[in-house]
This record gives C-alpha cells, sequence and structure tokens, in this order.
C-alpha cells in the first residue's frame, strides 16, 4: 500500500497584539476578521506570489467576501502566537472557497470557511480568476 500523499497547507503565524483584545481579555471578533484577512494577505504574498496590495491598487483586481462563517473554538488571548493553516475548499470560475483554521499549542482556537469572489474593482463585475492563479489555489486545494 503507498503512502497517502500529504495535504498542501499554506501556513503563517502572528501575534495577538494589546489592541487586538476587549476588556475580557480575548480577541474581539471583528479582529479575528481583521486576522483573517492579514492571513490572506499574507497568502498571496507568499503562496500566490502577488501582493495584494499591488492587486488592488495596481490592477484593480479584488477577491471581496462574499460568505463567511466562523466558529470561536476557545479564547485568543493577548501574547498568543496563532498558527494559521489556510487550504481551499473550492476553486470555482470567479469564486473561491478559503479554509482557515487558527490553532495555539495545537489547540483550535478559530475554524473559518470564506467564500470570496473575483472581481474587477473599477466597476466590482465579476471576473474569471486568472490562470496565474487559479494554479496556486489548487495546489493547496483540500480533498476528500
Amino acid at each position: 500500500m503507498s503512502p497517502t500523499p500529504k495535504k498542501r497547507v499554506f501556513t503563517t503565524q502572528f501575534d495577538v497584539r494589546f489592541g487586538d483584545v476587549d476588556p475580557a481579555g480575548i480577541a474581539f471578533y471583528p479582529k479575528i476578521y481583521d486576522m483573517i484577512h492579514r492571513a490572506m494577505e499574507e497568502m498571496f504574498d507568499v503562496h500566490v506570489g502577488r501582493r495584494y496590495y499591488y492587486l488592488i491598487a495596481r490592477e484593480h483586481l479584488g477577491f471581496p467576501l462574499v460568505s463567511s462563517a466562523v466558529e470561536f473554538k476557545s479564547p485568543l488571548r493577548f501574547g498568543d502566537r496563532p498558527i494559521v493553516r489556510i487550504t481551499t475548499t473550492k476553486v470555482g470560475k470567479s469564486s473561491l472557497g478559503l479554509h482557515y483554521v487558527f490553532t495555539v499549542d495545537e489547540r483550535v482556537t478559530v475554524d473559518a470557511r470564506m467564500t470570496v469572489v473575483c472581481c474587477d474593482l473599477r466597476d466590482l463585475s465579476t471576473i474569471p480568476i486568472p490562470d496565474e492563479f487559479r494554479a496556486s489555489f489548487e495546489e493547496i486545494l483540500e480533498t476528500e
């Protein structure tokens, strides 16, 4: 029997900062959405090979959020350094399903599933995902 191939995953890590937490000492949920977006920008920069800023500012290409489902499994606290693993759940013609799992010391803190759509930011029209990005997204596609 041949070994099961490992699933490719994009991984990044960052700090939960003082400004990310509420008076209860846990990450304020809108800040978690910001962290998810930071992780996506890092994925574009490192894995896809294009800074998200340049896509928006110079190429007028964006991937705005159209759907989200976030489970807050365990609190993130000031000083935590979550590891964020990103995979794709779907690579459609113009839509992209993204799955984010945040862990701290092997404890899942956030499990988020987002759908974004590729669009021309000049008129917000939906456009196909460029082939040059599609291959990168397919590399981290979850398999059954």
